[in-house]
């Protein structure tokens, strides 16, 4: 094997079957994990375990999805910004062909502007079909592009990537306006299930999640995120589903809600800006494959289907670590004896290996 074609090895369990119903899927499927973290493993089969105790399981609602650009134009002055702007919110139609003319599966769904003394960022969206989209969105936005700079008088090149996408960077933009897919899970686990199997109560973890995940939060400055660790579920999923791992950086925006309804625990969690794809660069490779057609994301299915499950997989995986997550942390020293414990494990069977 040569360095180029050289491939890092990261660890990799399947954990669940976690129970997912919806607007997408109805499946009871283990999820594969690629982590050098091992308590994340156990902590999502834990969480797991408690979808399939819970009376409809994972409820995942997909709630949009799109994938963005930005480009930059540089007007003379922003008086012209402005009426470019308004000429292109007049043309999306034309804006539409121009795209379908150049991809069978991007279609234009929203152009979004902001004008910036005489610079005018333009925010393309679009739906991408089973791919997550950047390549696909980025032609697609240097052609309408080139488009607008042929047609449209007072304006010059800026800039084919103009930072207002916003493209793996944690922005307010994304949390608003969505980027990926948005989807929200829910999940209403009984008292006793709470009590038996999470070792703790309903109203420990609502309040934990208020002065944690929210306070905590907000004191450290987070943009539209109030969370646990999304990211530690979304790099496993994604490193094992062969995504661009760095979108986890705008993918781990996002907000853990929890209620305590009579001892009932209701949780959630919204991950606007969900970023995957069952086809593309990365899923060529052979575990890659396997590990899509063992989720079930690779049968044949309407444009933009698999992407849609491959979603809501992911976001349920994330409700499931977070879940098991914050149980752990409302009892003392649970946490730590249990990554101590399974680390150090570890480490001595990779030792002797």
């Amino acid at each position: 094997m040569t360095e180029e074609h050289a491939i890092a090895s990261v660890p990799m369990k399947w954990v669940g079957p976690l129970r997912i119903t919806g607007n997408v899927a109805h499946v009871e499927t283990e999820v594969p994990l690629a982590t050098y973290e091992s308590p994340l493993w156990p902590s999502v089969g834990r969480g797991a375990k408690i979808s399939r105790l819970a009376p409809e399981g994972i409820v995942a609602t997909l709630v949009d999805e799109r994938m963005t650009r930005s480009v930059l134009v540089e007007a003379i002055n922003a008086q012209t910004a402005l009426s470019t702007a308004r000429r292109i919110d007049s043309q999306f139609a034309e804006l539409r062909s121009v795209v379908r003319s150049c991809s069978r599966f991007a279609d234009l769904i929203a152009v979004r502007h902001e004008i910036t003394a005489n610079l005018l960022f333009l925010r393309f969206e679009f739906t991408t079909g089973d791919a997550s989209g950047h390549n696909m969105a980025t032609l697609a936005a240097d052609r309408l592009l080139s488009y607008l700079l042929e047609t449209l008088p007072g304006i010059s090149y800026g800039s084919i990537s103009a930072n207002y996408c916003t493209d793996k960077k944690a922005t307010a933009i994304n949390g608003i306006l969505g980027r990926g897919k948005n989807v929200v899970t829910e999940l209403t686990v009984p008292r006793d299930v709470v009590r038996d199997r999470l070792h703790t109560t309903a109203a420990k973890i609502a309040e934990l999640n208020v002065r944690k995940n929210l306070i905590g939060t907000l004191l450290a400055g987070g943009i539209r995120s109030a969370n646990a660790h999304y990211a530690n579920m979304l790099l496993g999923f994604y490193l094992a589903t062969g995504q661009d791992a760095a979108n986890i950086v705008e993918g781990s925006q996002g907000v853990t809600v929890a209620e305590d309804r009579d001892g009932d625990l209701y949780f959630s969690c919204t991950i606007p800006n969900l970023i995957v794809g069952s086809v593309g660069n990365g899923k060529g490779l052979p575990f890659v494959e396997t590990n899509l057609t063992r989720l079930g994301c690779r049968v044949e299915r309407e444009p933009g289907e698999n992407a849609r499950r491959l979603a809501v997989l992911a976001a349920a995986t994330v409700l499931c670590g977070e879940l098991s997550l914050m149980a752990a942390q409302t009892n003392p020293g649970e946490l730590m004896a249990a990554h101590v414990h399974l680390e150090r494990s570890t480490e001595k069977i990779g030792s002797q290996s």
